[in-house]
């Protein structure tokens, strides 16, 4: 059993995505980092200094509903799937040069004399057999 476990932790699909996941996190930190200390003050100075995380509150005690935070994660969301999309972008354009790169060569068209031969060839094959 431990050895089927292992093989199937050490495949390359399995690594590799517990690599972009933890990435991923580490991205993730930072995008939130981007919103909350830059992006968001920004929109409060052009607001005229509100502050959507706390403007937006509704309820008492306990129980609000706060749809500044909610905005700020659409925020967050947005930014991410952003620079989700331009990662997979420039991964498919060099996935494509390297395609391109790779072209095979044409086969040399034959002259008459080599496909007659093919031909006395393929005839003495037959007769052979």
């Amino acid at each position: 059993m431990w050895k089927d476990f292992k093989a199937f932790a050490m495949k390359g699909n399995i690594v590799d995505l517990a690599v972009a996941v933890v990435i991923g996190g580490a991205f993730g930190k930072i995008v939130t980092s981007l919103v909350e200390n830059i992006i968001m003050p920004f929109i409060g100075v052009l607001t005229g200094g509100i502050n959507l995380t706390e403007s937006f509150v509704y309820g008492s005690g306990e129980a609000q509903i706060q749809l500044g935070v909610f905005l700020q994660s659409i925020i967050d969301f947005l930014i991410i799937a952003f620079a989700i999309f331009l990662a997979l972008r420039l991964m498919t354009k060099l996935s494509r040069k390297k395609e391109e790169a790779v072209v095979e060569e044409p086969v040399p068209a034959l002259d008459a004399k080599e496909e007659l031969l093919k031909e006395i060839r393929d005839l003495l094959k037959k007769e052979q057999a």
